[in-house]
């Protein structure tokens, strides 16, 4: 049985299922509108607006081949907090927006299949300057925080929603990513999820750089309690679910 299991998994790595899609029969070929690039908000929602790029006069600057030499995960962080700037700075480099192509389609500062970018972030702030502690979702089309709930026990909550990594709970802000599949499958149909996984990757690689010019640390994390973390940002575990996170803090 696990033998079975082992190849079932390995082949999810493989690109054999592309073979097998009809993509005539997608709903982007059958003309079904493009699902849009962030969640909707009620227009009267709480929000914090975000210095934008230029905007930033704190933010340094690191030579590339620095940030790669320097890269590596970090689960210890001093007791400060990260500033609002700085915040800003991470989102815009993780999931920040160049340029809107058309409806339903944006370019971001990372790469993803199709330009389809399935992802929301969450924020679990507890210590930046600036925010109440509390849970946040970015808003990349209008570059603002949207506030989505506080919670008095928050700090308590994520260790038991990360199987016990204390260490996250230490951190000012961690960062929670969500997968929304359909804005990957309105393209890929069946063979939209192994990109979504690849372009996790390259969402958390960009902050793992980033960081590197706030003097910064972060650790991806791909371990956590599925429901417990889902519950903790508020979201259905089916249409949208946690896929990765990466607590932040300075080193």
């Amino acid at each position: 049985m696990e033998e079975e299991l082992l190849q079932e998994y390995r082949n999810f790595l493989k690109d054999r299922v592309r073979r097998d899609v009809d993509f005539s029969q997608t709903d982007q070929s059958r003309g079904v509108p493009p699902p849009p690039v962030e969640k909707p908000f009620p227009p009267d929602a709480k929000r914090v607006d975000l210095p934008g790029k230029g905007q930033w006069p704190t933010i340094g600057k690191v030579d590339i081949t620095q940030a790669i030499a320097n890269r590596q995960s970090r689960r210890k962080f001093r007791n400060a907090p990260l500033s609002l700037e700085e915040v800003s700075f991470l989102l815009w480099a993780t999931q920040g927006i160049r340029k809107m192509e058309r409806p339903g389609v944006a370019l971001r500062t990372v790469p993803s299949a199709g330009a389809r970018h399935a992802f929301e972030t969450y924020l679990l702030a507890l210590n930046v300057e600036g925010l109440e502690p509390a849970i946040y979702r970015y808003l990349p089309v209008e570059h603002q925080l949207l506030f989505e709930r506080s919670d008095e026990h928050l700090a308590e909550k994520i260790a038991p929603a990360t199987l016990g990594q204390r260490f996250i709970a230490a951190a000012p802000v961690t960062f929670v990513w969500t997968a929304i599949p359909y804005r990957m499958e309105w393209r890929y149909s069946i063979a939209a999820h192994k990109v979504i996984a690849i372009d996790v990757g390259h969402v958390c690689q960009n902050l793992y750089l980033a960081v590197e010019v706030i003097g910064a640390g972060t650790c991806g994390i791909a371990a956590y309690h599925q429901e417990l973390m889902d519950e903790l940002v508020g979201v259905d575990g089916e249409n949208e679910f946690t896929i990765y996170l990466a607590p932040v803090g300075k080193v």
